[in-house]
């Protein structure tokens, strides 16, 4: 039997924000859940579920929902968007390939 997940408070607040910026934009457009759900050929339960914040929903259909409704995730500029994206790509390449835990009891006393 598998336990519900726990997520923060943050996290939370985050997948609600998005699914209620989603649901605003739906309605200033004047589609239906059935009309946004199709466009993004999911179900309309599923649509329901990003609108409510549901933190089982896919991270690509909750993107997805946003881009077709219009709604910005990170910069309400695209170019943004594309420079934010190839400068962390840039710090990342900069950084080691792995991550090692530190040594434990490391002894310094010569």
């Amino acid at each position: 039997m598998s336990r519900a997940r726990i997520y923060s408070p943050q996290a939370v607040e985050a997948a609600q924000l998005l699914g209620a910026r989603i649901r605003l934009a739906r309605r200033e457009r004047r589609w239906s859940v059935r009309e946004l759900a199709e466009r993004a050929s999911v179900t309309p339960f599923t649509l329901s579920k990003v609108e409510r914040g549901d933190m089982t929903v896919g991270l690509g259909v909750a993107f997805e929902l946003a881009a077709l409704t219009g709604v910005a995730l990170f910069h309400e500029d695209r170019s943004r968007l594309s420079g934010e994206l190839e400068r962390t790509s840039n710090r990342l390449a900069l950084l080691p390939q792995r991550v090692r835990a530190p040594a434990e009891n490391l002894r310094d006393d010569f």
